[in-house]
C-alpha cells in the first residue's frame, strides 16, 4: 500500500498524485460533466438554488456538488420581491 497523505477530502498517493476519498474509491475514477442553472425564488436564495436542483434533479442524474456564481434580486416598491441565483453544477457520467 502507498504511502497515503491527508488532504481535504481524503489522502493523496505522494508517488501518484492519485487522491483517494475516505471510503477507498478512488477519486480519479471519476468523469464530471459541468452545467450551469439559474434557480428563482420569491422567499430567498436557499429556496432559489433548491428550486433548480429539483428542477434540474428530474432529468440529471448524479450531480454531486454545485458552485454559486451570481447572486441576483428583483427590487419592487424598495423591497426585494424576487431571488435569483446563478449556479455550476457538477454530475458524474457513466454511472
Amino acid at each position: 500500500m502507498p504511502f497515503l497523505a491527508p488532504y481535504r477530502h481524503g489522502y493523496t498517493d505522494k508517488h501518484s498524485n492519485n487522491s483517494i476519498h475516505k471510503t477507498g474509491i478512488n477519486m480519479t475514477d471519476h468523469t464530471y460533466k459541468k452545467i450551469e442553472l439559474t434557480g428563482s425564488s420569491a422567499v430567498g436564495i436557499q429556496e432559489a438554488i433548491e428550486n433548480a436542483i429539483a428542477k434540474a434533479s428530474q432529468t440529471i442524474h448524479n450531480m454531486r456538488w454545485l458552485e454559486v456564481v451570481e447572486t441576483r434580486g428583483h427590487i419592487d416598491e424598495g423591497k426585494v420581491a424576487h431571488w435569483q441565483v446563478t449556479i455550476k453544477v457538477g454530475f458524474t457520467l457513466g454511472e
